[in-house]
């Protein structure tokens, strides 16, 4: 399993669509899709922290590590 994404709960905890979130945070919808389904190998530094000033969170309500 590894890292999972958990953006989606954020996105219905502050009741914000996808589309919203990526323009607050200056990426495409395709982008934050591939973050989303946990397809992305990367996510920078700037961007995350860009979301989490968008959602008003920390990384760890975003980012959460499974043991396979």
């Amino acid at each position: 399993m590894g890292i999972v994404i958990n953006l989606d709960v954020m996105l219905a905890k502050r009741k914000m669509k996808s589309t919203e979130l990526a323009e607050k945070v200056g990426i495409t919808t395709a982008n934050l899709s591939i973050l989303k389904t946990g397809k992305a190998k990367a996510i920078r530094f700037s961007t995350l922290e860009a979301i989490c000033k968008a959602l008003d969170c920390q990384p760890a309500d975003i980012l959460e590590y499974k043991e396979e």
